[in-house]
């Protein structure tokens, strides 16, 4: 079925649910009023179901390859690509000074899922050039931002991180890739990075590459990383793509999903790379790029769960079988089909609002100041990535199950959604390491941006008693458990935080999901919010009580049980 961008949703939460107003009543972003925010909506929205989505079947049965060094993209990619670029939209939030709109992060995260929705694989390169784009605002010299940020944000270039390698994985510190300086500003660098996404292609005319990589004189560890701009053609005179650089891609990865995404073992032989940043201080400017990415990520999750639940609603109004109280009908009368779908659009919703509040964070803290707002943002980054990420599995897991046989089938469509969606619980910090941040650094103030945040979740239901009363008392409830809950957790020691880690990260995202469907509830008391609203707060909120058990296990019955033990048949 064709791809229906979910803008009327993404809309509701902005208006009705999340408080965009107050954004646009800053300074900063005083033209991201209504009327912008609509109309930049509605174009992404014609750009993801006519150009993007007709793709993306063909970037999974036609997958990227590598031919003679050269890298292929999948039929139509290339074009598909050029609309994105000619559109502006790699600039969206990219300063004005080197070409960007200056458009807020929210509306960054609204296209990244709708984007991802129509065709992720696609989605991906541009991703990786918004997060390059902020690395290189926040870090690079003045002459590296002039001269790469204008080509960047129109797409003529686009730009990659690399930071895995096969020995180190997600242990960055281990990283073996050398930097040595030539004495003339550049330097050479030497290594090899796995996992490289859009690493290289046909798509534009160069791929620039930020490189983290070790100085002689670098400490062991994270602290003696530096971080490298590493052009595949290295600009001339003019700024135009010059002569080779001495790298090259050695092999394509074969994957589960997202095959019209390039996916690329880079070889970096003495190629010629600038600093971005200080010496040693590459760490902190490439966290600047994976937060970006982080809840870019999370968009990508719910993205694919968007466009999973359409494809089996659609088959589900179609599909013939058996009888329900209804006759002879469509398997969306069987109750547990209906439950599937129920779940499905509401889980969808909770996780949507989650990452355009975090979005909204974002955007607040930086044209206001206020560190509240900062330490929100930092607060609902990690639940965004993981909660969105793991919905964004589960739903396509379900629209499989929808399908029921014919979902095992390629043909069908809805197997690629799962196959595709799988990759992004492990992008940018696995979700384990995403709960471990949530409970660790993100509480390192005594859980005060945690117990905000719940406060406000306790205020509006105290709000919501007169109207829905039955709803507003269980989130009521569930906001007070979750914050006796962080009052527990900030006691505790960091390993028996890490061993309740995820189980706390998806209870307080249940928490959360439940907060963002009530004030949706509020708005259309009589409506189909309220009827979505119900089924999320009675049927998945519930789940938080048991998920915080979990929390509270503590680490010692895990170590209690030994590798011998798990070996045991």
């Amino acid at each position: 079925m064709p791809y229906a961008a979910p803008v009327a949703d993404i809309q509701f939460l902005l208006d009705k649910v999340l408080g965009y107003d107050r954004l646009a009543a800053t300074e900063t972003f005083a033209e991201a009023g209504a009327d912008v925010t609509e109309a930049i909506l509605g174009e992404l929205g014609r750009l993801c179901e006519g150009v993007l989505a007709p793709l993306n079947r063909a970037g999974d049965l036609t997958p990227a390859k590598l031919e003679n060094g050269v890298v292929r993209t999948s039929p139509g990619f290339k074009d598909g690509y050029k609309a994105i670029a000619e559109g502006g939209w790699l600039g969206i939030s990219a300063t004005p000074e080197h070409g960007g709109m200056g458009l807020p992060q929210t509306l960054n995260t609204a296209m990244n899922e709708m984007m991802s929705g129509a065709n992720l694989s696609l989605q991906l390169c541009p991703l990786l050039s918004q997060g390059q784009i902020e690395a290189l605002e926040h870090h690079a010299s003045d002459a590296l931002k002039d001269l790469y940020l204008p080509k960047l944000i129109s797409g003529e270039w686009t730009g990659t991180m690399n930071l895995t390698e096969p020995q180190a994985g997600s242990d960055v510190g281990a990283l073996r890739t050398k930097a040595e300086d030539n004495g003339d500003g550049t330097f050479a660098i030497t290594g090899q990075k796995i996992f490289i996404t859009w690493g290289d292609h046909d798509v534009a005319e160069n791929v620039c590459h930020l490189v983290l990589a070790r100085l002689p004189d670098g400490v062991a560890g994270t602290k003696g990383i530096s971080l490298f701009l590493v052009p595949k053609l290295i600009p001339d005179a003019e700024g135009k793509p010059g002569e080779r650089n001495s790298l090259r891609v050695v092999s394509l990865e074969h994957k589960l999903g997202i095959h019209g995404s390039p996916t690329c073992v880079m070889s970096f032989e003495g190629a010629k790379g600038w600093m971005v940043g200080k010496p040693n201080g590459g760490m902190a400017a490439m966290f600047t790029m994976m937060n970006n990415a982080r809840l870019g990520v999370g968009a990508q999750g719910i993205g694919v769960a968007e466009a999973a639940y359409q494809h089996a609603l659609a088959y589900a109004q179609d599909r013939k079988q058996g009888r329900t109280p209804q006759g002879d009908t469509a398997i969306i009368d069987h109750a547990d089909v209906r439950r599937m779908l129920a779940v499905m659009k509401a889980e969808t919703f909770a996780a949507r609002a989650i990452a355009l509040d975090c979005g909204l964070a974002i955007d607040m803290g930086r044209a206001t100041g206020k560190d509240s707002w900062k330490a929100r943002a930092a607060l609902l980054t990690p639940i965004a990535k993981a909660h969105g990420t793991d919905i964004g599995c589960e739903v396509s897991s379900m629209g499989v199950q929808v399908h029921g046989g014919m979902g095992f089938i390629e043909e069908t469509g809805a197997a690629q959604y799962f196959r595709d969606a799988r990759i992004t619980p492990i992008y940018e910090g696995t979700n384990g390491i995403q709960a471990m941040d949530l409970v660790a650094r993100k509480m390192m103030d005594g859980g005060e941006a945690a117990s905000r945040l719940l406060q406000e979740v306790e205020d509006a239901a105290e709000g919501a008693r007169a109207t829905l009363p039955d709803l507003a008392e269980k989130v009521w409830e569930a906001a007070e458990t979750m914050r006796e809950a962080v009052e527990w957790l900030v006691g505790q020691e960091m390993n028996e935080r890490f061993a309740g880690a995820t189980a706390f990260l998806r209870a307080f995202a249940r928490v959360l999901g439940a907060h963002y469907h009530l004030k949706a509830a509020l708005a259309d008391p009589e409506g189909p919010r309220a009827r979505l609203a119900r089924v999320f707060i009675t049927r998945i909120l519930p789940e938080h009580e048991s998920l915080l058990v979990q929390a509270r296990a503590g680490a010692a019955q895990l170590y209690d049980l030994s590798i011998e033990d798990l070996q045991t048949a």
